[in-house]
């Protein structure tokens, strides 16, 4: 140990910290954090096989993005979203995402939006295999690429950070529905009818996916309010 560079310890230690934010942003998602409920740190720790550190300041990562709050000596609560919350957020992403694609098809080379097809495939590869983690990645490296080419950062990063604050809790049931494939393969038909050039038609696919995202809000909204045991987590 005495050989080993400090530096190395704080970069093993930042990953843990990422391991362990991502397992829990999984747990969010599939409902085994539920919204409301107090975990104290030293309790995921043990689910995860770490100490409490790295799960602390995963959860203070996550504070800050709004999904959880620091409860004095108790922990942290997964935050509630109204149902005021959840339309303001899709009203917000829809003001910004619709217009852009619109912008995106009419500026954009084929060969820049061809470019996105590998993200858009890879959303339809993660839901075919009930991947729901590899399809929110997925799904955010497409979108916010796709936005990334009107050429604005500060667009990109203000729905970066709206999509961090709204959880998607009905992807579960859609997956267990068979229908996920079906509205990841939506990201297909937009990025054709952007190669196409037809942007009137690019911006009626973003907004029926949108609205599409908005229901699966409110369908886990229903199932994060069904009583269930906190499965034990595990750091990947």
């Amino acid at each position: 140990m005495a050989d080993l560079k400090p530096r190395n310890l704080i970069s093993v230690q930042e990953r843990l910290r990422d391991q362990v934010a991502h397992a829990l942003r999984a747990a969010l998602i599939s409902g085994e954090l539920r919204p409301g409920v107090v975990y104290s740190a030293p309790a995921l720790a043990a689910d995860f096989g770490v100490s409490a550190t790295p799960v602390r300041e995963a959860m203070l990562d996550l504070a800050r993005e709004g999904l959880v709050e620091a409860v004095r000596n108790k922990g942290f609560r997964v935050t509630e979203l109204t149902e005021g919350d959840l339309d303001d957020f899709t009203e917000i992403r829809a003001l910004i995402e619709v217009p852009t694609v619109g912008l995106v098809t009419r500026t954009a080379t084929p060969e820049q939006l061809e470019r996105l097809r590998p993200a858009a495939q890879a959303i339809v590869d993660a839901a075919g295999r009930h991947d729901l983690i590899g399809y929110l990645e997925a799904d955010r490296q497409f979108h916010l690429d796709l936005l990334g080419l009107a050429g604005n950062a500060r667009l990109v990063e203000v729905v970066g950070d709206l999509r961090k604050r709204s959880r998607l809790y009905g992807l579960t049931r859609l997956d267990e529905r068979g229908e996920l494939v079906s509205s990841a393969e939506e990201h297909l038909e937009l990025l054709d009818l952007m190669i196409s050039g037809d942007a009137e038609a690019a911006e009626a696919c973003m907004a029926r996916h949108l609205g599409h995202v908005r229901s699966l809000w409110a369908e886990g909204r229903a199932d994060a309010r069904e009583e269930r045991p906190l499965l034990r987590l595990r750091a990947r």
